[in-house]
């Protein structure tokens, strides 16, 4: 028992396209722009693209710091 609980620790979240997009509040065409070029990291699985939301976070936390930056000068 103890090794599924490690386990489950382990395995992230693997948010959907969709998901992504639901979050963030943006267009598919924009969400697919963002995981092809790299914005935010995906995983390939065959013809489908997963995003760990820590990856997401990743990504908006950036976004906001880049933010509070220019609001100082």
């Amino acid at each position: 028992m103890a090794l599924n609980t490690q386990t489950e620790e382990l395995t992230e979240y693997l948010m959907s396209p969709d998901e992504v997009r639901q979050h963030l509040g943006i267009s598919r065409t924009y969400t697919f722009r963002l995981l092809t070029t790299g914005a935010i990291p995906c995983v390939r699985i065959g013809r489908l693209r997963k995003v760990r939301r820590s990856d997401l976070e990743k990504f908006i936390e950036a976004r906001l710091e880049h933010e509070e930056q220019a609001d100082d000068e």
